[in-house]
């Protein structure tokens, strides 16, 4: 009963292999990592026995299916991207080459915009999230055989500079959060991206020890930090850290747009504009909720934001 993660890279899959690894819950060979670059994988882990493979999102479906040949189960993580048109397709692709695989049960890393039982949302970035959660209902309406769990991963609690408009923190000019949205509640219940591959592993484990018993299957399941923030609760937090005042100023979208460093991280007006749609959907309440599913999983209470934010740029304002 082989268990697969893809992609095996980026801050998420390493963190949730690691911690999958770590803990022997589930034997080195039972593990394969599917990555663009599996040389890539540290060789401590090499060293244990996990399989590595080669695929991306990006190839052919008879490439994928192959890349998923003898895997159980799978942990699908998101393709990176919130471009709706473009992400979709990949990754609908990707999950019908897995059913065509044989893969019997699918873990998926949704993410923690719209209510936990909602299929519709504000943003732009959620939209192939719910795509995929409703292909995975589809495939699993069709074949009695295939089961599912979304994972609604919480908010990284190191994604603020996306959601505070990439202020530079060490720019003693820079004073002004200038984001089309006023920095009142409802905000966001924050998570640490390293807790979030904990628990998942966590859930990978529990599935792999007893899948009759497993409590999450064809379910949502909400992790997140252990309270919300508002945005302008994040800006007086992000003061403390650079050492001095921080302001949000509420603008248009054209405004927001138009700012250089914005258009510098999403290469393009359209982009950025479509990424604007959060702030929609962070006003509507959709990223909000505290559930307490990450704490019961980790065995403790989950990090708190600030914390891990001082830890964040503790060594960049240290330069």
């Amino acid at each position: 009963m082989s268990v697969a993660i893809f992609p095996a890279s980026g801050g998420l899959g390493t963190s949730t292999y690691t911690h999958l690894l770590n803990s022997k819950a589930i034997p080195a060979s039972e593990i394969v990592l599917i990555s663009r670059f599996p040389e890539k994988t540290p060789k401590v882990f090499q060293d244990q026995g996990v399989h590595l493979r080669q695929a991306t999102f990006e190839d052919s479906p008879a490439a994928l299916e192959a890349a998923f040949k003898g895997v159980k189960t799978l942990f699908l993580i998101s393709y990176p991207s919130h471009n709706r048109g473009y992400r979709t397709p990949l990754q609908l692709a990707a999950l019908d080459a897995a059913h065509r695989a044989g893969v019997k049960h699918v873990f998926y890393s949704s993410l923690a915009f719209a209510l936990p039982e909602n299929d519709t949302t504000k943003a732009e970035v959620m939209g192939t999230h719910l795509d995929t959660e409703a292909h995975l209902r589809k495939i699993a309406a069709q074949d009695p055989a295939f089961t599912w769990t979304s994972v609604r991963e919480g908010l990284y609690s190191e994604s603020t500079p996306i959601y505070t408009a990439f202020i530079d923190l060490k720019d003693p000019s820079s004073t002004e959060i200038r984001i089309p949205h006023d920095g009142s509640g409802p905000g966001i219940s924050w998570a640490k991206r390293d807790e979030l591959g904990e628990a998942t592993a966590t859930l990978i484990a529990q599935y792999f020890k007893d899948p009759a018993a497993f409590p999450w299957t064809n379910k949502i399941v909400l992790l997140t930090g252990p309270r919300e923030w508002s945005l302008a609760e994040t800006a007086k937090l992000l003061s403390e850290v650079a050492g001095r005042e921080l302001t949000i100023r509420q603008v248009s979208v054209d405004e927001y747009v138009n700012q250089p460093q914005v258009l510098q991280h999403f290469g393009s007006a359209d982009l950025a504009r479509t990424w604007a749609t959060a702030w929609e959907a962070i006003r509507e309440g959709e990223t909000a909720l505290v559930s307490p599913t990450l704490e019961q999983l980790l065995g403790r209470r989950p990090e708190e934001f600030d914390v891990t934010v001082k830890n964040q740029y503790a060594s960049l304002l240290a330069k």
